[in-house]
């Protein structure tokens, strides 16, 4: 059961939870920006205004914009993203991500693999998590010690390498040890989420927005 925040702080002697901040620069719109704060539904907002969560924008540049995030200043390019985590001994999370469909219908989202920030698209179709080459060493997966396999492509037989990723964060999701396969050349463009990752969350659509929510 969802409790707010604030009713929490009334429950002494239990302790303030403390959620942590994932916040991600979708777009850029003249003097606004596109924000989403936790995997959830994007907000654009004007300088000067701020989320539910208490991201306030400050400045809106060329290629930038500048946030206030718990208390603290910082400034992300488009399509960047930032994580402040709560401090050590606190725990916070409510285990669930709300998407938005683009124009096309597609979900795509910010995450983290290994700690490091990516992009994804949420993609049913795909039994595993998959990602290119590139992306793999970037996120500093050796997939070249992972298990080696072959898939066929428009072009013919392609190699491929199942790896394990140690974790995989999306909004408030934390999931450990999720199967992904690693392909040779720049494709898939971007990470596809596919069931290895979903198969543990229960999926509710409504219209152009996807709620994500942990099951186990």
């Amino acid at each position: 059961m969802r409790c707010r925040l604030s009713l929490l702080c009334l429950l002494a002697p239990l302790p303030t939870l403390v959620f942590a901040t994932d916040v991600s620069v979708q777009g850029l719109m003249g003097n606004r920006a596109l924000i989403s704060v936790n995997g959830g539904k994007q907000k654009l907002l004007s300088p000067g205004q701020s989320t539910a969560e208490g991201v306030k924008l400050l400045e809106v540049g060329k290629d930038s914009a500048t946030l206030q995030i718990d208390g603290k200043v910082k400034k992300l390019s488009m399509g960047e993203a930032v994580y402040a985590a709560p401090e050590s001994g606190q725990t916070g999370g409510s285990g669930s991500a709300t998407l938005t469909a683009d124009g096309r219908g597609h979900f795509f989202t910010p995450l983290q693999v290994n700690g490091v920030y990516s992009q994804a698209l949420v993609d049913t179709g795909a039994s595993l998590v998959s990602l290119n080459a590139n992306e793999a060493k970037r996120l500093g997966i050796n997939y070249l010690d992972g298990q080696k396999g072959l898939v066929s492509t428009a072009n013919g037989m392609a190699p491929i390498y199942r790896v394990k990723l140690r974790s995989v964060k999306l909004g408030s999701i934390v999931m450990y040890d999720i199967d992904a396969s690693v392909h040779e050349g720049s494709a898939p463009p971007v990470i596809l989420l596919g069931m290895s990752f979903l198969n543990r969350l229960d999926l509710q659509r409504n219209g152009d927005t996807m709620v994500l929510t942990k099951r186990y």
